[in-house]
């Protein structure tokens, strides 16, 4: 089972906001590196839930993919921050997926990831790496899961 890792400012929605919404879009994701993560996941694939642009930042919890290359409709919205002119309800830009909620644990902080993982084993300590969507190595998943205590 695939396993990625998404980011999210927990000011603007944070693992505690999946929880109580059980289910959520994640949208407005602009690189095309990431939204092409996005649209390789597959229903089931399970995704680390990490705090970013927290102090202290780091891994909150686990959710999974319940829905799979779903237009994201904040491109079409002139209001949002996330609207693309360029881009068209025939012609859409960028896709995501819907969010299921799994479960809270305690914060495990990047610097904790920096001291048990490589930037060759964990994208997310690699420095200067900002993607808010990236996968998670097959031999990597269980160690997370691990320091989790899931």
């Amino acid at each position: 089972m695939p396993y990625w890792l998404v980011k999210s400012e927990p000011t603007d929605y944070s693992i505690e906001d999946l929880a109580r919404d059980r289910r959520q879009l994640w949208d407005g994701v602009r690189n095309y590196q990431a939204r092409n993560y996005l649209r390789a996941m597959q229903e089931g694939d399970r995704l680390f839930f990490y705090h970013s642009n927290a102090k202290p930042p780091g891994l909150v919890g686990l959710a999974r993919v319940s829905q799979t290359n779903l237009i994201d409709p904040t491109q079409f919205d002139p209001q949002s921050k996330y609207y693309d002119p360029k881009a068209t309800p025939e012609r859409p830009r960028w896709y995501t997926v819907e969010l299921a909620f799994e479960r809270q644990f305690p914060l495990i902080p990047l610097e904790t990831l920096k001291a048990q993982f490589t930037p060759e084993e964990l994208l997310l300590v690699r420095r200067g790496n900002r993607l808010s969507v990236m996968p998670i190595g097959e031999a990597i998943a269980p160690r997370l899961l691990a320091l989790a205590g899931c």
